[in-house]
């Protein structure tokens, strides 16, 4: 259940950087929807083969200080959430805040504005 802009985001960009929680986040989406009615469980389990699929591929930040620190710059400067300011804060870590040129993924909008505020260049699923 990846989608099209996702496989071809994939197939034309290198390994992913993510946040150390991206999976816990992809699986909590996966399964809420599940609950509620907007996936069958079939169509969970074929989501979360994809994400295996997905976790093979990428390289997770781990928790630090500087992700923490960074990740409350972000909530004190931009209108995100938590989560997301974490997922920011692990990619600027990651860059050593020099966004510019480096890019991020992304189909959030509050995200991906903020990403773009500080200097990354978006690709929006």
């Amino acid at each position: 259940m990846i989608s099209t802009a996702a496989r071809q985001v994939m197939r034309s960009h290198g390994a992913q950087i993510v946040w150390w929680g991206a999976g816990i986040e992809a699986v909590s989406a996966i399964y809420r929807l599940a609950r509620e009615g907007g996936l069958r469980l079939k169509e969970a389990q074929a989501a979360m083969r994809a994400l295996d699929v997905l976790r093979q591929g990428w390289h997770e930040i781990s928790p630090s200080d500087e992700v923490r620190q960074t990740a409350e710059r972000l909530l004190r400067t931009h209108p995100l959430r938590a989560a997301d300011a974490l997922q920011l804060a692990a990619a600027l870590t990651w860059c050593g805040n020099h966004a510019r040129g480096r890019s991020f993924i992304c189909a959030d909008v509050r995200l991906s504005d903020a990403a773009d505020k500080e200097g990354f260049k978006l690709i929006r699923l």
